[in-house]
């Protein structure tokens, strides 16, 4: 049975990229009021949040690598909702750089990778925990952790990048156990997604991209944003999972 979430809270961290914009639009198409988390895409989140369909939705800063502004993210949020139901953390950064090039990811992307990917995430687990703690949703709060299937084979942007995405999916795992059963954790996992961004990548590399995969083709914002969605409102018993949404990407080498 379909979990209702008509009212229910939802933040939603990078809430203003390519795919954190479509996650947000599937959750407020659900009925959820949607709390837009943006780093430095402050306008673009304050539009995507008027632009959602529903009431209630609003668009905040949420720079992840700052402990204490999540806190005070957190705080705001129950003062003015009450309540937080779920929280999505898909902000994130990488940048290309060729696997065997090991002196071109210099320290300070290896810093900025780890802080936004694993402790950023961290962040907002730990600020937001007391409000998904009380969630009266059946089977309880809900964090989304927004993955790659990088993390599984070891393919991806960089190495660190790669690594980033294996330490989210373990903590995944190690959070969905310490916190049930009023929490629920879950990775969403998908290969390479077809957004703007990578559509105005070199074509020949795209296409190869889309080969690799037994399903022909990239996942699209919204498989993604769906499958999101589906664990908040479907997959009311799953915790400490893996989502893969990759087309079968983590089958071929």
């Amino acid at each position: 049975m379909a979990n209702t979430v008509q009212g229910a809270v939802a933040v939603v961290t990078g809430g203003a990229g390519g795919i954190g914009s479509v996650i947000c639009a599937k959750l407020a198409e659900a009925g959820m009021q949607v709390v837009v988390g943006y780093g430095r895409s402050g306008e673009a989140a304050r539009k995507l949040a008027d632009s959602l369909p529903g009431t209630g939705h609003s668009a905040r800063p949420a720079p992840v690598t700052d402990s204490a502004a999540m806190k005070a993210l957190a705080e705001g949020v129950a003062r003015d909702y009450g309540r937080c139901d779920v929280l999505v953390n898909c902000a994130g950064t990488t940048r290309f750089v060729p696997h065997s090039d090991l002196d071109g990811l210099d320290d300070e992307l290896i810093n900025t990778i780890l802080a936004t990917n694993v402790r950023g995430a961290f962040a907002s687990v730990r600020a937001f925990r007391p409000l998904l703690d009380k969630s009266p949703l059946h089977g309880g709060g809900v964090i989304v952790n927004l993955s790659s299937a990088a993390g599984n084979i070891g393919v991806g942007s960089n190495v660190i990048y790669c690594a980033s995405k294996a330490a989210l999916d373990n903590m995944t795992k190690s959070l969905a156990r310490a916190l049930a059963p009023r929490i629920r954790v879950v990775s969403v996992s998908p290969a390479l997604v077809d957004t703007e961004f990578v559509k105005s990548l070199d074509k020949e590399w795209h296409d190869q991209q889309g080969a690799r995969t037994p399903l022909g083709r990239l996942a699209t914002p919204e498989e993604v944003g769906a499958a999101v969605t589906a664990v908040v409102t479907t997959l009311t018993f799953s915790t400490g999972t893996i989502l893969q949404v990759d087309g079968g990407r983590t089958l071929t080498p």
